[in-house]
């Protein structure tokens, strides 16, 4: 790919376009020299109004298959539980977590606040009546319908914009318009319709700024830039698979600045001052720039969400206090040494816990125990759980307040032992520590430092006072430096299926987090529980920032469990597997979330054809074999390949992640095979021998080409017609397919009318998992 985006001249075969200043002759460009012969075609062109009354006619379409029943059904639809409890949230300024970035999610709060919502409703259960709680859903949903139709049509102008003819424009276009994936994820308050619509208009707005690339630093050159700089920010704005889209565009830049770096390049080599300005000006548009609008939208999800919230636990104290009305902060009380407390870990929010259970000599795999006393998590409040928290120096005077990393013991009230860990494996990981507990002879003995561990307040100021509640904290031991650790999978029946307590070796993974929950031997009417007024705090934006990126990436890799319905790449291009996102037992009815088979297969057998179609190219150039004139393979390599460039790049890193990943991940790269798709189709269908074509050389020179017989221009000119005629008929055959498909599909995705049992079975087509076929 000489530029990654398609050529100039190929964008003016079809429709007239403003031309830019061709330069002169001695310093022709490879481009101008295209342009040119572009001009020099016999090839008959559609009238710019004949794409117009296309681009409206398919438009219409878009919005009537994304509009059409977009009421039904009355009640909430798999993932509205999440995305329409967000924007209430936002409504209601209460602050909640998400691993997602907030664009998307304030473009639904935005839309329910324009039709008077005050977020009262917070979508609990899938099944929930909208109806009932008198909720404003069809607004919602029609955010991402309008924005599902209008990504048709921007997908219609990219063919357009890169000069492809009126019925591969039309095939592409409607190769989206009748997929029952993109129509049903648009139907729904969901937000993929946002990412799906960002990620097209990044590349509309590419060609754009690329068709200017003879006019650098115009004032439309920079909007062009700065557009799709803006369309890239609000792809990773809405989810974090948009970076796949500065991938795409990145790629082609960098080959863009390739070329310009060439000192042999046609019409001079390009001064190291004026290609540092290039350099700097892409960066600024496409890195800069699209950064500083991501940033934006967390400082507008900051502000709005001032109060406190179910994604509280998330933060970290300091986070918290710039919160009003949090509960954690104002029940917080200083603790101090001798005083009983309880433990809970913040992740599990299992309980430490201990009893007089011992560990078994032996465990399953053969390793040894020290046979000492069980210390587990326990998810329920016991008395087992009280621990009393005792200084370094044991000196029994009560009142002095415990302070970040001080040196401390654990007593266990329960069978007055104290807390220890030391070199022994623990019963799961042979590379942590075990934790148990001695009796005090021991713990003031000789086992005086295995018993020392340090108070170590997350994010904390230096001899700042531990708190419960509010007092996130780890337990390091003193003498190892492992942090006290848990995890979920639960011990055998000898450890009554608790959780297991070991050290960790890797202090610094949130997961080692644990906090104060009470403090029982506190009497209710004491000072250290009052309760004063407590003034919110402010924190710097990038503290908060870096804070929640931190949590996102976390929590966002953390998403490995597996799901009925979860999907791996290599069964997306084949539409082996769909998501069920509703049923009504009653009715029958049900939302089957699933591509259009017929245009699903046809677009990826398409992307195969490219491949083989490159290999075979290239072989054929290594054996002096030259089956393309220059245009055709230019624009077959800078245009078609282009579009499968984005298809990789939205496609192959889902290889290499390990999180649960679902079919309308592929959506994004789906658009982008639906532009192969309609370039390849004219490949095939519309080339043109290169003997009618003035010479590349002779246009190169400026020199006007000498006319051939009037015969081989009659000859052109019917073959093109001929060719043009292929290229309608066989995209009208492959849209009548799909139309087929399309509507037999429907009810799976418009979620009506019910289906028979044998209805369903003829639906199975693959497998499909659906309900009722029995």
């Amino acid at each position: 790919m000489a530029s990654g985006v398609p050529q100039g001249s190929l964008r003016q075969r079809n429709v007239p376009r403003k031309s830019v200043s061709p330069a002169p002759p001695a310093a022709r460009s490879d481009d101008d020299v295209l342009d040119t012969l572009a001009k020099t075609k016999a090839k008959p062109a559609p009238s710019e109004t004949s794409y117009r009354v296309a681009f409206g006619l398919i438009t219409g379409l878009a919005f009537l298959t994304r509009f059409w029943g977009i009421s039904h059904p009355n009640e909430v639809v798999f993932d509205e539980v999440h995305f329409g409890k967000f924007a209430s949230y936002y409504l209601e300024r209460t602050y909640f977590f998400d691993v997602h970035p907030p664009f998307g999610k304030l473009l639904f709060a935005f839309m329910g606040w324009l039709v008077g919502y005050d977020g009262h409703f917070h979508f609990d259960n899938i099944g929930d009546s909208y109806i009932a709680n008198n909720i404003p859903y069809v607004a919602f949903r029609s955010l991402p319908a309008i924005l599902g139709a209008l990504t048709v049509s921007v997908v219609y102008l990219i063919m357009w914009e890169s000069g492809y003819s009126l019925p591969a424009c039309l095939l592409a276009a409607g190769l989206v318009l009748l997929d029952n994936a993109h129509i049903g994820q648009t139907r729904l308050i969901l937000l993929d319709a946002t990412l799906v619509f960002s990620m097209a208009c990044s590349l509309l707005f590419y060609i754009r700024f690329y068709k200017l690339r003879h006019e650098p630093f115009s004032r439309k050159w920079w909007k062009w830039l700065i557009l799709t700089g803006f369309a890239l920010s609000c792809d990773i704005s809405t989810k974090y698979v948009g970076t796949f889209a500065f991938v795409t565009i990145g790629s082609a830049v960098i080959i863009d600045l390739w070329d310009l770096l060439d000192i042999k390049r046609p019409g001079g080599a390009l001064p190291m001052r004026l290609f540092i300005k290039h350099f700097c000006a892409r960066a600024f548009g496409l890195i800069i720039m699209p950064f500083l609008f991501y940033l934006f939208w967390f400082q507008v999800h900051f502000t709005v969400l001032s109060r406190s919230g179910p994604g509280d636990d998330f933060m970290t104290p300091e986070f918290q206090e710039t919160l009003s009305d949090n509960v954690m902060l104002a029940n917080a009380v200083t603790i101090d040494y001798y005083d009983t407390i309880s433990i809970r870990h913040k992740e599990t929010k299992t309980y430490l816990h201990s009893h007089p259970d011992r560990y078994p000599l032996r465990y399953d795999d053969g390793r040894v125990s020290s046979q000492g006393q069980q210390v587990t998590g326990y998810p329920y409040n016991d008395t087992n759980n009280y621990w009393q928290i005792i200084p370094l120096q044991d000196d029994h005077k009560a009142g002095r307040h415990v302070k970040n990393h001080d040196l401390v013991r654990l007593r266990h009230i329960g069978t007055d032992t104290i807390l220890l860990s030391h070199d022994v494996a623990s019963p799961y990981y042979p590379t942590n520590q075990e934790f148990t507990t001695v009796p005090l002879a021991d713990a003031y003995g000789s086992r005086l430092n295995d018993t020392l561990f340090e108070i170590r307040i997350e994010h904390g100021k230096n001899k700042q006072e531990f708190k419960s509640i509010s007092g996130h904290f780890k337990l390091i031991h003193n003498p190892s430096k492992v942090a006290m650790w848990t995890h979920t999978k639960p011990l055998p029946d000898w450890g009554h299926r608790q959780q297991e307590i070991n050290g960790n070796k890797q202090i610094a993974p949130s997961s080692n987090i644990w906090f104060v929950e009470d403090i029982p031997s506190l009497p209710a009417d004491d000072k250290r529980r009052e309760k004063p007024a407590r003034k919110v705090k402010t924190l710097p934006f990038l503290r908060k920032w870096f804070e929640l990126q931190r949590s996102m990436f976390w929590h966002n890799s953390q998403l490995t469990s597996s799901h009925p319905y979860s999907s791996h790449p290599y069964q997306w291009p084949f539409l082996l597997r769909g998501v069920s996102f509703w049923t009504q037992n009653e009715t029958r009815q049900q939302i089957y979330f699933l591509g259009n088979p017929i245009g699903w297969w046809f677009a990826s057998s398409l992307l195969a054809v490219f491949a083989g179609i490159v290999a075979a190219d290239q072989l054929s150039l290594r054996r002096g074999i030259d089956a393309l004139d220059r245009r055709t393979r230019s624009r077959f390599y800078n245009s078609t390949g282009f579009f499968f460039l984005a298809w990789a790049t939205h496609y192959f890193p889902f290889w290499v992640m390990g999180r649960q990943l679902f079919l309308h991940h592929y959506l994004p790269a789906h658009l982008a095979s639906c532009l192969v798709a309609g370039a390849l189709v004219e490949f095939i269908f519309c080339s043109e021998p290169a003997p009618e074509e003035p010479t590349y050389q002779a246009v190169k020179s400026g020199k006007k080409p000498a006319p051939g017989p009037k015969h081989f221009v009659t000859a052109g000119e019917r073959l093109a017609n001929q060719s043009m005629v292929s290229t309608w008929i066989a995209s009208g055959v492959v849209l009548a397919i799909v139309v087929a498909g399309w509507y037999f599909f429907l009810p799976l995705t418009y979620g009506y009318p019910g289906l028979t049992v044998e209805q369903v079975q003829q639906r199975k087509w693959l497998g499909y998992d659906l309900h009722f076929a029995k």
